[in-house]
């Protein structure tokens, strides 16, 4: 499958939203909508997921094991800094047991014993054990008929989410896998089917979409308002449509700097926040005026990710790739 470039510039855009967020919220700012890129990420996987097994069928073993070669060892290493830097005393809020630590590595949902929350010791790595989710289902929905697969995965997550509603339970797992988060892949399914069957929609409307999308995102960002996957799920949707729409339309340019940024999505997401943090505290030593520590910060951010991407990703990637099932895979954990 070829790069869609209007994909790979929406997970640029994506992954330049979690870092303004993160950076902002090191530096006393606020940009709380940034944390959407995510809902763009989930999208940009269904879709792709979809679409690149229908050009080229695959088994779910090896569905499985693509995904896991090209997720796992740059996540296992991040994870890895991360616990070597709370044993150096470098993250003294950082509290590690080994039934976090393994279940982190693992992708199974646990409360953090620093916050109580769930996440892994690698707090950004929530979002993979949506992914992991994603992967198992949908890899098991490969054994179906082409036909039965999209509507069997949708009843399920639908029925997850049901439970999720009626359920009074403070367990981790149900608490995770029974969110609205989910549908977001559901819904990157559904776009990939209308851009397989070339229903997309004209590039005018595309960038009417476009704009309400951002103009949705800005008003809830501009405003303060409270948000959740409910209202960014759809917006997220919206704004992928529209950009397929421009893409179909042959009016979406090559730009090599977004191109770079969608490829190291990836490890921009899971490495930013190492950076974000060491400018973030040399700022506040230095008495650098916020804005200034912000800016720098998010630089700094992406400038890591991209080195991460070059010097431990890419190879990874190259080193293990066997077939072209995994070119072209996109998301915050898939690329």
């Amino acid at each position: 499958m070829g790069t869609i470039r209007a994909i790979q510039y929406l997970r640029a855009a994506a992954a330049l939203a979690v870092v303004i967020f993160h950076a902002a919220e090191k530096t006393g700012h606020d940009f709380t909508i940034g944390a959407a890129g995510v809902d763009v990420f989930f999208v940009i996987s269904g879709f792709i997921m979809w679409v690149i097994c229908d050009r080229r069928p695959v088994t779910p073993a090896k569905f499985i094991a693509d995904r896991l070669r090209r997720i796992v060892p740059v996540y296992w290493f991040a994870t890895a800094v991360m616990i070597s830097g709370a044993l150096a005393g470098l993250f003294p809020n950082l509290v590690l047991t080994l039934d976090h630590v393994l279940a982190s590595l693992v992708f199974i949902p646990v409360r953090s014993p620093s916050s109580g929350e769930i996440w892994p010791v690698l707090v950004q790595g929530w979002t993979l054990n949506f992914e992991m989710l994603f992967y198992a289902v949908f890899a098991a929905s490969l054994l179906l008929p082409r036909h039965l697969r999209l509507p069997a995965i949708t009843g399920l997550f639908m029925a997850l989410v049901a439970v999720g509603l009626v359920a009074r339970s403070e367990n981790a797992l149900l608490l995770t896998y029974t969110r609205p988060i989910i549908l977001e892949f559901v819904a990157g399914m559904i776009l990939g089917e209308f851009w397989l069957r070339g229903k997309v929609p004209g590039a005018t409307i595309g960038s009417s979409l476009i704009a309400c999308s951002l103009g949705g995102f800005a008003l809830i960002g501009g405003l303060h308002l409270p948000f959740d996957e409910r209202t960014t799920g759809p917006l997220a949707v919206l704004l992928v449509l529209g950009a397929l729409s421009l893409e179909a339309s042959g009016r979406v340019p090559m730009l090599n700097l977004p191109a770079l940024l969608g490829n190291a999505s990836y490890s921009i997401y899971l490495w930013h926040a190492f950076a974000i943090s060491v400018v973030a505290k040399a700022g506040g030593i230095l008495g650098l005026p916020a804005a200034i520590s912000m800016g720098l910060a998010i630089v700094a951010g992406t400038l890591a990710g991209i080195a991460a991407y070059a010097f431990l990703e890419r190879p990874l990637v190259q080193q293990g790739r066997t077939s072209p099932s995994t070119v072209g895979l996109t998301g915050p954990a898939a690329q």
